[in-house]
Order: C-alpha cells, then structure tokens, then sequence
C-alpha cells in the first residue's frame, strides 16, 4: 500500500494551488484533473494511507479493500492516466468478470448476471420464461435511460435551476418520479427476477423502492461495459492516482486532517489542519463527506443552501456492517461475487431504511477476490469481505455491544450456506461498523455512501459541485452530483472541467 509522505508547502513552485480535502477516488480523479489545468495540488488525507472509502487494510498476509470491489465504466480511469500523460494498461491489470455475480435467492436458488444478452435471456427464462419478452424491453428502456441519464448528464453541472428545467420532460419520458423496483414490475412479473433486476441502487446506497427510475440505466451500463477486477485489489488504483499526482508535480499528504476550511470575504482561501497548519490555496475541492463538509469544516462561514438545519433534514443512505476474513481454507465452489438474499427483500429494506432498526435477518453481498487473484492470501488461503446493509446512526443501535454478536450471527449464516467449517478455517479477521463510517471517515450519520439517491436529492437537488454558499470552493464524491458508486464519483471529478475556472483565471480571481 502506498504511504505518500508528508512534505511542506512548495513555495517556490508558480502555479496555481489546489488543495484537495481527501483522498479516495473523487479527490483523487479531482487532483489529476486539476493537474492537466496548469494547477500545482495538494491533496491532504485525515488517514495514514491514500483512499478514503477505497483504503486497503493489511494483515498477515492478506489484503482487504475496505472499500469498492468492482469496477465499471474504466474509461473513465483510462482518461485520467491519458491526462496525465501516461498509459493506464502500463500500470494497471483488470480482470473481466464472467459472470458478473450470482443472486442466491433463500431457497437456494441463482440468478447470474452477466454482460452476454443471451446468458441473460436463459437466466430469466430458468425462472421464469414468460419473462423474457419483457427483460428485453426493460433492457432497451435502461438503454434509453443510460444514453440520457448516463453518457449525456453525467458530467453536465447541475448548479442552475435551469439546467434541471431542461432535463424535465426526459424525467417524465423515463418515469423518474417512478422507483426502480415499480418500473422493472412493469416489464417482468416474477418476483425473483424483478429483484435480479432492480437491486443495483443498494450499491449506491439506495432502496430499490424508492430510488429514482433513472438508476436503472446501471443494467445497461454493466452490459456496456462489463464489471472488472482490479488485479492486486482496488487500491493498486488509488496507488496509480497517488503516483499520477505526484508525477505531474502535485502531492499526496497522509495523516494531515483538515479542521476547517478558511474563508475570507465569503471565498476559500485555503485550510487549517488539526495540527494547526494553514495551508493557503486559489481553489479548494472537497472531497470529504457532504454533510462534513458543510456542518463542520465550514461551522463558521456563513451558509444559506447547506446551513446546519438543512444538513440535518437531508435524506442519508443507511449504512454498512462489512467483515474482513481470512481462512486457512481454500472454498473453490464459491463465486467472486456473491449477494446472498435473506428470507425478507422488502420487509428488511423497509427495516433498514424506514424503520431504522437493526433486524435479525439479513441480505449479505460476499466478495472472495482470491477467486480471481490468489496473491491477495497466503499460499492455501481465502480472503473474504462479506458487507450487510445496515441501518445508519439514526437507528438506536449500540454497536460496541452489537458488533460481535452480529458478527456471530453472519459467520453462522455463511457456514450454513456457502462456506462449510468456516469457523474452524478462520485465521484473520476485523470488522467496521456505521461508528467506523461516522469517526473514522467523517460520514455524517455514518452513512456508508452519503445523501440518499432519492430524486428529490439527485441533479440539481443533490449537494452541486460548486458551492452555493462559498466562491472558489468545489466538492465531489458520493454525496454530489451525479451520485455515489465508482462511475459516478469519478463523474464527479469530471463535472469540474466545466465549472472550474483554468488556472491562470483561478489567479486572477483570488487577486482580484
């Protein structure tokens, strides 16, 4: 794992300063943006290692990615290496999944998905064929969706009311004010298979039955562009990003929190670390938490869109329980992605986003990279990440006592299902919890992905790239438009090409 060293200001370098607030994919895709415009960037990291959510933990030989296991959309990390003047497959190994995962259903039964349409059509037809006229026509709907929702509007700003006004009647056209779940009903009937295909907001922090209809245009996008291992795990590309700043004459600063962004006149002009350092800077783009952003690193700047009380009206995703193993067994029968449905669909989802209570019963998404990448275990052994939707800190639950029971009660249920012995093969293993999420990433509420992809908090409603409430200051990642999930946080880092200015303006400015 990369542990970028901490080194001072550089005065004596002319350009521009950027200082990027954290250091997972949006800072990072944000700093190599900024590079390729003429900036000099700091990008300044609480933890002591690149990544945020995308930090790697370490242990005995086995490598965790705390955080994203799948990959889609590469381009759009190719195009940062090409910005950079370098070449993405030089530094960089993906692996294509083939299938994607398999959905096991409670009665044991599974879906796969897959990019192949054929592949597809026999999934749906095992479980119901009647089906499969309607899945064609959902898929060429995502189509549609994607086209507009994805290759069009993704990187588009969305800080103007206008800019909403104009995307109107495709929202209506797309049944946006519609949830996922009720438009993959209009088009198949069979229970299983409208969960096959409408659980894709969970990745992103969503219920599938109340997230806007846009994200269905995820289905299409898989299919488009496959999902992909990274080979190594997911933080070889926080690696790589780390090594693109530096190689364009930025910097990556670890154990360097930022306490408060300073403003003056109503405009960022840089920041103040724990530690009491001031950093100075033209632009400041933060990547933290949207909610941390506003609430706590601006406590003392005057704020209107994103004043405390509407902070704390915002809508946030649940939250994740997520179990890091290693076993000193191998499980060959076990896919590379595996979600594992509990008895309730539902009735669980109403619990962990409605209710906020922590229930007995769970839906498990289990990731054994080791399938694909054996170096990431010892020699004979498995590493594991299992991760369970939880409600986030809203819900009165006392994780300190809860955490080794739920755990338990996890491990039990991967015994009984996919991984026989398991708790006589266990050879490492360390939790997180929605405490870790709030303490440890600054997640307000310890939501795992930031405000909830609801289409009263998507494009103009969402956090806006550029800050309403202070000049020269961005923000990207989960919490912004266009959305959380790897593409969309990468997006992110793409919407400042339009809205910053270059860097010889941003000078101007800040003298001005």
């Amino acid at each position: 794992m990369l542990k970028a060293v901490n080194t001072p200001e550089t005065d004596a370098d002319p350009r521009p300063h950027a200082v990027v607030i954290g250091s997972g994919f949006g800072g990072m895709a944000a700093a190599v943006r900024l590079g390729a415009r003429g900036y000099r960037v700091s990008v300044l990291e609480k933890l002591d290692a690149p990544g945020g959510r995308a930090y790697v933990f370490k242990e005995n030989g086995y490598v965790f990615d705390a955080g994203p296991t799948i990959i889609t959309a590469p381009f759009l990390l190719e195009e940062l290496w090409t910005l950079a003047g370098k070449r993405f497959e030089d530094d960089i190994e993906m692996a294509e999944m083939h299938p994607f995962y398999g959905i096991r259903f409670d009665d044991g039964s599974v879906f796969h998905c897959s990019r192949d349409p054929e592949a597809m059509r026999a999934e749906v037809a095992k479980f119901s064929p009647e089906d499969v006229a309607g899945y064609e026509r959902f898929m060429e709907k995502s189509r549609q969706i994607f086209e507009i929702g994805f290759e069009q509007l993704g990187h588009i700003p969305f800080h103007k009311l206008t800019d909403m006004a104009k995307i109107a009647p495709d929202l209506l056209r797309f049944s946006g004010h519609r949830s996922v779940h009720a438009l993959v009903s209009r088009y198949v009937r069979n229970e299983k298979v409208r969960i096959a295909l409408s659980f894709h907001p969970l990745l992103i922090g969503g219920n599938p039955f109340s997230a806007s209809s846009i994200y269905c245009l995820i289905s299409y996008l898989e299919r488009e562009w496959g999902v992909h291992f990274i080979m190594g795990g997911t933080g070889k590309l926080i690696e790589g990003l780390a090594g693109l700043v530096e190689h364009q004459g930025g910097q990556v600063r670890c154990n360097a929190e930022v306490e408060e962004i300073t403003v003056k006149d109503g405009r960022a002009t840089g920041v103040r670390l724990t530690d009491g350092e001031q950093v100075t800077a033209d632009i400041v783009v933060s990547n933290a938490e949207v909610g941390h952003t506003y609430k706590r690193l601006l406590s003392g700047a005057k704020r209107r869109r994103w004043s405390d009380g509407n902070v704390d009206r915002a809508r946030y995703s649940m939250s994740l329980f997520v179990w890091y193993f290693g076993t000193k067994r191998r499980y060959e029968d076990v896919d590379h992605h595996t979600i594992l449905l509990g008895p309730r669909y539902k009735g669980l989802l109403d619990d962990i986003f409605k209710h906020k209570r922590l229930a007995e019963d769970f839906s498990l998404y289990l990731h054994r990279p080791t399938a694909t990448d054996p170096s990431l275990a010892p020699d004979g052994c498995e590493a594991f990440y299992v991760l369970s939707p939880v409600p986030n800190l809203d819900a009165d639950v006392d994780w300190q006592a809860q955490a080794e029971p739920y755990r338990k009660a996890i491990e039990k249920r991967l015994e009984e299902t996919l991984l026989p012995g398991l708790s006589d093969s266990l050879d490492v293993s360390r939790v997180m919890t929605p405490i870790d999420f709030r303490d440890r990433l600054n997640s307000e509420r310890g939501a795992a992905f930031g405000l909830e992809p609801v289409l009263t908090q998507s494009a103009w409603f969402r956090a806006h790239n550029k800050s309403e409430d202070v000049k020269g200051l961005y923000l990207v990642g989960a919490g912004t438009h266009p959305g959380a999930g790897v593409p969309g946080v990468l997006s992110s880092a793409r919407v400042l090409d339009s809205i910053v200015p270059d860097a010889r303006v941003a000078v101007e400015r800040a003298d001005g």
